[in-house]
């Protein structure tokens, strides 16, 4: 028995097929999703989605967003997401690199808070990298 997920940004489709079980990053803590998994709806954190095609995990780095899941359909919109095997491991972790530059340079609650955020999104995508490795 299988599962459709859709994983959408408001530009495009990033991915759309069968899959055989998810891992999910929400506000409060990580999700298994099996085939009839009970109906809900959630909202997704900043974190790795771990998608299982048979005996394969993929990773896709996903950035905050809401999930519904019912009737053995997932569909899962957030602001961006990445598939891990399309990331540029160098380019990523330089982001990373200056992601926590600004955030020992970031002055005021607004600076910080932003800077944060941009921190977290660039570990997401360096923790994509690490799963595919």
């Amino acid at each position: 028995m299988t599962l459709n997920l859709c994983v959408l940004t408001p530009n495009r489709i990033v991915w759309d097929s069968k899959v055989k079980e998810i891992i999910l990053s929400t506000n409060s803590g990580q999700i298994g999703v099996l085939p009839n998994h009970a109906p809900i709806a959630t909202a997704v954190d900043i974190g790795i989605l771990r998608i299982r095609l048979n005996d394969q995990w993929l990773t896709m780095a996903l950035m905050g967003g809401f999930a519904r899941i019912g009737n053995n359909e997932i569909t899962i919109l957030v602001n961006d997401a990445e598939k891990g095997s399309d990331i540029d491991p160098q380019e990523a972790q330089q982001t990373l690199k200056i992601a926590e530059a600004n955030l020992k340079k970031a002055e005021g609650k607004r600076q910080r808070i932003e800077a944060n955020l941009a921190l977290r999104r660039a570990r997401t995508r360096v923790e994509a990298l690490d799963f595919i490795s």
